[in-house]
């Protein structure tokens, strides 16, 4: 059987640049409820899951970390 090899490409319409995140200064909740965390840099929003640091952080930049904040207000997420 023939090998596969993976292709790996950029995302279609991915413009963000590879943040250096290991010096952000990371946030929980006023509350500290919750395991997610957002960070500041470089003008993207950055935001991670606080029990597991290592894993990939999910980038946003002003205008999508404003539609997911204006949505999650709305209770467009709510799935209960």
């Amino acid at each position: 059987m023939a090998e596969r090899t993976i292709q790996q490409h950029p995302l279609a319409g991915w413009d963000k640049p590879e943040l250096d995140l290991s010096s952000a200064d990371w946030h929980s909740s006023s509350r500290g409820q919750g395991d997610v965390q957002i960070a500041f840099v470089e003008g993207f929003i950055a935001m991670r899951n606080s029990g597991r640091a290592e894993s990939p952080s999910l980038i946003f930049t002003p205008a999508e970390w404003g539609a997911f904040v204006s949505g999650a207000r709305e209770g467009e997420f709510d799935l209960t």
